[in-house]
């Protein structure tokens, strides 16, 4: 096969997932974001885990939290708990790597908080049993994942969101998972800054 026939056909690929994506999780978008703004204007905060590309994105979301998206304003709180290789050593070593993200919800997790929990398979086990340490806190989840939604759909209670990417292709549901997150970082801003309804 050519290459840049391979070029086009992930292009391809991709513009086919997203729009397979909007069809289905436009609501629970806005559901999430109406989610993650409530915690911040109650004094919350937002965690968020994955393992890999999906550490990348749990990153990427705490930093245009933190930092900013595309809008002038002031920081929001987020922590990314797959930064801190001391402490995921520590855990994993003195426990086990499944519990190197729960150990840290139980320490930092708060009722009214919400967990980003980022799999692409939803078969983590370390960021499913993140998702029960948040349930014992009284935290509020928002679940990114694909394919069959995994073990993590089984994890999910009444109140918490799934948004599943409608893709069994690892490179497809994570393209797509930015941007999810993307779209959730720019409504949380426009409904921070009242430049728009909340509807």
């Amino acid at each position: 096969m050519n290459l840049r026939t391979r070029i086009q056909q992930h292009f391809a690929a991709s513009i086919e997932t997203k729009q397979k994506a909007l069809a289905l999780l436009q609501e629970p978008i806005f559901a999430a974001a109406q989610l993650v703004f409530n915690a911040m204007q109650q004094g919350n905060k937002v965690l968020s885990c994955g393992n890999g590309g999906s550490a990348g994105d749990a990153q990427h979301f705490s930093s245009e939290m933190l930092n900013r998206f595309e809008m002038e304003r002031k920081g929001l709180p987020a922590i990314a708990l797959t930064t801190d290789t001391s402490t995921l050593t520590s855990i994993a070593n003195d426990y086990s790597y499944e519990r190197i993200f729960a150990r840290q919800v139980e320490a930092l997790g708060r009722k009214g908080d919400v967990l980003l929990a980022i799999s692409t398979s939803g078969n983590s086990t370390n960021v499913n049993r993140a998702i029960e340490a948040a349930h014992q806190c009284g935290m509020n989840i928002i679940a990114l994942s694909g394919k069959a939604g995994g073990s993590m759909k089984d994890c999910l209670q009444v109140g918490d969101i799934e948004l599943r990417v409608p893709a069994d292709s690892t490179a497809r549901i994570q393209e797509t998972h930015l941007l999810l997150i993307h779209c959730i970082c720019d409504l949380v801003d426009q409904m921070l800054l009242n430049s728009t309804s909340h509807d």
